[in-house]
């Protein structure tokens, strides 16, 4: 009887091989699991990884990053553009390299999304020790700075011997590709084990195929779910990530067509349905819309589908107002399904839509309440059009301007991105997303920086598509080093640069809790710590142009519309900058959000600004 056959090959190698055979397939459809590494190279994984990449450059893409963060950045734009079924790996050195590996984790794991971390690691056989950069502690030899990896992280290992790769490498992809686990997958990888060599199994390299399960709603479950959606009167579903994640749109659509319930969305699910769909209502919660808030503190039966209802969503507690209201929760985790103390429908939201619209066959809302809804959008989008209204081309645009002008140059295809700042509420609340991937919010960390190195993971997934990162000046100044990798890898993504000289979504907030928006201006500051008014002289299009990108500058509402259709149909990275007017009032809050005030000061504005809390606070509910 002849032995296994085997191939010798270094950890590292034996890695790299193993991840290029991995494969997704749903609905028949068969993916490559690992579409590429980014990488940083350092001590820590130069000689491992790095040669290995040499080795096996044909079969697994290598791309240059400059951050860290944003290289994982970049592989969750990737991963959400592709809805899960794909995703990037990251490698870095060890120390700084790894640490700053930890704010991209956080994003990927609380968004649900697949990304490969692959960190250098200190000596597994502790021959040089401590070694450059080592974190000592005094009695945990085994301690690295990658566990800090390990709360962010939804699997986690260190392979500190070459066969404990086969079991891990396993279970790390099947994490990868469970889209209700998945997350960032950390395998922290020893410098001296990704060297050492191993007599492999051949099975280990062999095309291996994930498939990602639909599963169906349990039949009690449906049973009571169709009970609960019949005796509601005013109904209302919340749209979140996980329609997009499991192409559920069409079944969304087909349920709204057949039974009048209106839909509001998260950030996460907007696009769910068009913006022109009779039943859309666009975002809800604090950063909402006028309509979908009324109906949500009227609703009797909320039928949250794929999201987590985070604060944002739920207004802190505060805006599901009915007397009775109850929850009805469609979503592929049982974590997620149980909250607010809903009744579950614990499966795809594909497959469970499909099969709640069924079971619904002959229900409709009453006619009135279609009717309450449907006036109530029109008024909202008289609301949209008086923001992206300029009645002056040559006037200095506002922040909801820029959208308007950019809202008439995309097509259904374009992808929009953002995650920060003040650009989030307005983007939720005026957007009119045309297409289920056209709106790609990342709201679930909100992460100053993401969005151009999401940019170029999008438009590596997408290519041909015009992809947009909006980002203002705060953000900008957080990570703009992924221009130069766009330049390098010719990405002909487009950046919107909206300068509006300091922090004005943090700014208006420390205003509205009695903090005197300070801290949250970028002008200059005399010897007592007052501001001048000045602008600081900092010329952050030059930055862009110094980086790479093709720069167009625009000062006013006419060569703001020029630049964008001209940066639409460029084939380099290109970037319109535009200094905005002061942003007006037009648009506030329409649902509360808790920020605790401070309960004593001498001041009058934190004084006044504890007495709203207070009343807010009052509305609070714990829906059990």
């Amino acid at each position: 009887m002849s032995a296994a056959a085997t191939r010798r090959l270094t950890t590292a190698q034996a890695l790299v091989r193993f991840l290029a055979a991995q494969y997704t397939e749903r609905d028949g459809v068969r993916r490559r699991l690992i579409t590429g590494t980014w990488g940083i190279f350092g001590h820590g994984n130069v000689a491992g990884l790095g040669q290995a990449l040499v080795e096996y450059r044909e079969a697994m893409p290598y791309h240059q990053g400059r951050n860290e963060q944003a290289m994982v950045h970049a592989a969750v734009g990737h991963a959400r553009q592709t809805n899960r079924l794909s995703a990037q790996a990251v490698t870095t050195s060890i120390g700084p390299g790894a640490t700053n590996l930890v704010t991209g984790a956080a994003l990927a794991t609380i968004n649900r999304l697949p990304v490969l971390l692959l960190p250098g690691d200190y000596f597994a056989s502790h021959a040089a020790d401590p070694l450059l950069q080592q974190l000592e502690h005094p009695v945990e030899a085994d301690a690295s700075v990658n566990d800090a990896l390990r709360p962010v992280s939804r699997y986690f290992d260190r392979i500190t011997r070459p066969e404990a790769l086969l079991a891990s490498a396993l279970k790390a992809v099947r994490v990868l590709a469970d889209p209700a686990e998945t997350g960032a997958v950390t395998l922290a990888l020893p410098q001296d084990v990704q060297a050492e060599a191993y007599d492999w199994p051949e099975e280990f390299f062999a095309d291996r195929v994930w498939r990602v399960r639909r599963p169906a709603p349990d039949p009690a479950e449906l049973a009571d779910a169709v009970r609960a959606v019949r005796a509601a009167a005013r109904p209302l579903i919340v749209a979140g990530g996980g329609v997009h994640h499991s192409e559920a749109e069409d079944a969304l659509r087909a349920l709204v067509d057949a039974t009048g319930i209106p839909v509001a969305s998260t950030q996460a699910g907007k696009g769910a349905l068009r913006h022109d769909h009779p039943a859309d209502l666009g975002g809800i919660g604090h950063t909402g819309t006028a309509v979908s808030d009324e109906l949500a503190r009227t609703a009797d039966l909320v039928i949250g589908v794929g999201t987590r209802y985070t604060d944002f969503t739920t207004a802190s507690g505060t805006l599901f107002q009915h007397p009775g209201v109850r929850f009805l929760n469609l979503n592929i985790t049982a974590f997620d399904a149980h909250k607010l103390a809903a009744g579950t429908l614990v499966c795809d939201a594909r497959a469970g839509l499909t099969a709640l619209a069924e079971a619904l066959s002959g229900h409709r809302v009453d006619a009135a309440y279609e009717s309450e809804y449907r006036a109530g959008k029109v008024r909202w989008e008289e609301s949209v059009e008086a923001a992206f209204r300029a009645d002056d081309d040559g006037a200095v645009p506002t922040q909801t301007q820029v959208l308007g002008a950019l809202d008439a140059v995309v097509g259904d295809e374009d992808v929009v991105i953002n995650a920060a700042g003040s650009l989030p509420g307005d983007l939720h609340k005026l957007w009119r997303a045309r297409s289920p991937r056209q709106y790609h919010l990342e709201y679930g960390y909100s992460c100053m920086g993401y969005e151009i190195p999401a940019a170029l993971g999008v438009q590596q997934a997408a290519p041909g598509i015009p992809v947009w990162a909006l980002v203002g000046d705060g953000t900008y100044l957080m990570n703009p080093t992924e221009i130069v990798t766009a330049v390098q890898e010719n990405l002909p993504v487009k950046l919107v640069l909206v300068q509006n000289h300091g922090y004005a979504s943090i700014g208006g907030l420390s205003e509205s809790v009695g903090a005197e928006r300070f801290g949250t201006d970028y002008r200059h500051r005399v010897a007592d710590g007052s501001i001048t008014g000045a602008p600081l002289p900092v010329d952050l299009a030059a930055n862009a142009a110094s980086l790479g990108m093709d720069v167009l500058r625009a000062k006013t509402v006419r060569e703001l519309r020029e630049a964008l259709a001209t940066a639409r149909a460029a084939t380099r990275p290109t970037c319109v900058y535009v200094e905005t007017a002061p942003p007006s009032a037009a648009l506030p809050a329409e649902a509360w959000w808790d920020v605790p005030v401070a309960e004593v000061s001498a001041r009058e504005a934190a004084t006044d600004a504890r007495k709203a809390y207070e009343r807010a606070l009052a509305d609070r509910r714990h829906h059990l």
